[in-house]
């Protein structure tokens, strides 16, 4: 189906209706990917929709819409046709990933990381996407990461000839992601256990605890997905193909790995804590011990000067002329044998 003309946005902006990116995908034509604004998509949707049973070609749509742009929302009610179940979905509240079947569409809750990813808990948050034979609808708030690495690799010729197909690109490209992430975490790790191993602690816990807080947040969140869609493809929609299935399910096995990589990693920050706990206790337990023997030491003498000083009568060697030098020596001994008992007591 021919298109007036090509049409690109910039990086994280949108068109009048709140479309980042669209594009048409069609593998028997002969630009088999081509960039749509909201206008073209409208027409595109609208025909396709009084074409519904003639239409024997594959090709498809993927729209990709800013939340945040408040005529988003109208837009894909106007001309969509999604299922109420999609809405539902937006508003529910609820972020932990899962995939359902909703008529005959498939309605995902993926969380991803933001585009500026800085190992912050704050900096993961949700994608919703809409799948159905002839549609594919992803929506965000913030920026993130995996749909702009999905949306440069379509810019850059990646066709996917199935709706199917494109779910299992991003699923790819999420995985990807998280790897990267993985890789990022592995190589803070060995720095601060490097640190660790030289004895220079400074703040390492602080910064442990806030990438075990990311890594447990995003295996918390992701985790349900490849369960879920493994309970979805025992069942796979009539339009999925047999091989996009399998090609579904070898992502999903994909980012199984990626989550077990992810556990692993927090076992390690987690020895690395225990081990920095130790080092500080053992730290207390000499410092403790420093002010103890600092205390006896102090005990002979401060005794002695409790007692002089009281000055009363009967104070003895008072007037012997020798008299500083014998409490000296008295002192002396007391303080010696108090240190003698400590460390051989720490001995």
């Amino acid at each position: 189906m021919a298109l007036s003309q090509d049409w690109t946005f910039g990086a994280y902006g949108s068109d009048e209706a709140g479309l980042i990116c669209g594009y048409l995908f069609d593998a028997g034509s002969a630009r088999p990917v081509r960039a749509v604004d909201s206008s073209q998509a409208a027409e595109w949707l609208a025909r396709d929709a009084g074409h519904e049973d003639g239409m024997a070609d594959r090709a498809f749509m993927w729209l990709h819409f800013n939340l945040s742009h408040a005529p988003a929302e109208r837009w894909l009610r106007r001309h969509a046709g999604l299922s109420d179940v999609f809405y539902e979905t937006l508003r529910d509240g609820l972020h932990s990933t899962r995939i359902e079947r909703a008529d005959d569409s498939l309605i995902a809750v993926i969380n991803d990381v933001h585009f500026e990813f800085s190992f912050e808990p704050s900096d993961i948050s949700t994608l919703w996407i809409s799948v159905g034979p002839r549609l594919v609808v992803t929506a965000r708030s913030q920026p993130l990461r995996s749909v702009d690495a999905l949306r440069t690799a379509v810019k850059a010729g990646d066709a996917p000839k199935s709706s199917t197909e494109l779910l299992e690109h991003l699923m790819r490209v999420q995985a990807d992601v998280l790897v990267k992430i993985v890789r990022d975490g592995t190589a803070r790790i060995d720095s601060i256990e490097d640190e660790l191993l030289a004895g220079r602690l400074d703040h390492k816990r602080a910064r442990l605890g806030m990438l075990r807080r990311v890594l447990v947040r995003l295996q918390r969140l992701l985790a349900p997905e490849p369960a879920a869609l493994f309970r979805l493809l025992q069942t796979p929609p009539q339009w999925m193909s047999e091989s996009d299935a399998r090609q579904l399910s070898a992502a999903t096995e994909e980012f199984s790995v990626v989550l077990r990589d992810m556990g692993a990693l927090q076992e390690r920050i987690k020895l690395l804590q225990e081990e920095i706990a130790a080092n500080v206790n053992e730290d207390n337990n000499r410092s403790l011990f420093v002010l103890t023997v600092v205390t006896v030491l102090a005990l002979p003498i401060n005794i002695m000067a409790g007692l002089f000083g009281m000055n009363v009568g009967g104070i003895p060697l008072a007037e012997h002329k020798h008299g500083f030098w014998i409490i000296v020596g008295i002192v002396a001994t007391f303080t010696a044998v108090a240190a003698w008992l400590a460390f051989r007591k720490k001995q």
